[in-house]
């Protein structure tokens, strides 16, 4: 991989990067709060059911045929690539999980914007693209700076798995040790959900996550919270 690339995909997966992830649990303090998370070893479960039955079955294909998308940039492809973000944004299981990624799409989609990146065409197309899911928009990014796409895959992945854990220091609440631990537990599992997100087509992109539906719509009357999702 070159320097540039790697450089750009590390900054694309940076907690440091201004979309808000660090504000939302995707459901994980509700998990909590209902005491399906208690320590260490439910953490990991928990995150490493979403990570294969949310992210591997959705997220990271539909991520991936948004890259090929943005790539092909031609009239097929942009309609395609507009069908598939509304649908995308339909398939969220709440209405706070579909407000999360319209709001971290919106504000990567500014970045990427004020930062110029990817070519005019393309940076019309993104504008043009109202609501936007914060995938499409990731994906934006990684074919503007020519990534590969199972690294970028990976990086997704795994910013998702950090933010999960990051989440989990706070509310369970876990020791950093605890919070490594399972980070490093997830390596393999991300491996997978990568492989199985580049070999899924467009029509077997799925989600099937009717309880992360059920907690995330409880988060949005529990009484105390630190998290937006």
């Amino acid at each position: 991989m070159r320097i540039a690339e790697l450089t750009a995909l590390l900054h694309l997966a940076s907690p440091a990067l201004p979309v808000g992830a660090f504000s939302y649990s995707q459901g994980l303090e509700s998990a909590i709060d209902s005491q399906w998370v208690v320590d260490e070893r439910s953490t990991s479960a928990w995150i490493a059911g979403g990570l294969a039955h949310v992210l591997a079955r959705c997220e990271l294909p539909f991520l991936s045929h948004q890259i090929a998308r943005w790539h092909a940039h031609d009239a097929q492809s942009i309609a395609a690539l507009v069908t598939a973000d509304a649908e995308f944004l339909a398939s969220r299981e709440s209405a706070e999980l579909r407000r999360e990624t319209e709001q971290m799409g919106w504000s990567l989609k500014q970045l990427c914007l004020s930062l110029e990146w990817g070519d005019t065409a393309r940076r019309e197309t993104l504008t043009a693209l109202v609501p936007v899911a914060q995938p499409s928009a990731f994906a934006f990014a990684v074919a503007a700076h020519e990534i590969d796409p199972p690294a970028a895959l990976a990086a997704y992945a795994f910013s998702w798995v950090e933010n999960q854990v990051a989440a989990a220091l706070k509310a369970v609440p876990l020791g950093q040790m605890a919070g490594q631990r399972v980070i490093v537990s997830l390596r393999d599992a991300i491996e997978a959900a990568v492989e199985l997100a580049l070999a899924t087509p467009p029509a077997a992109i799925n989600t099937f996550a009717p309880m992360l539906g059920v907690l995330s719509a409880r988060h949005e009357q529990q009484y105390s919270r630190l998290f937006r999702s």
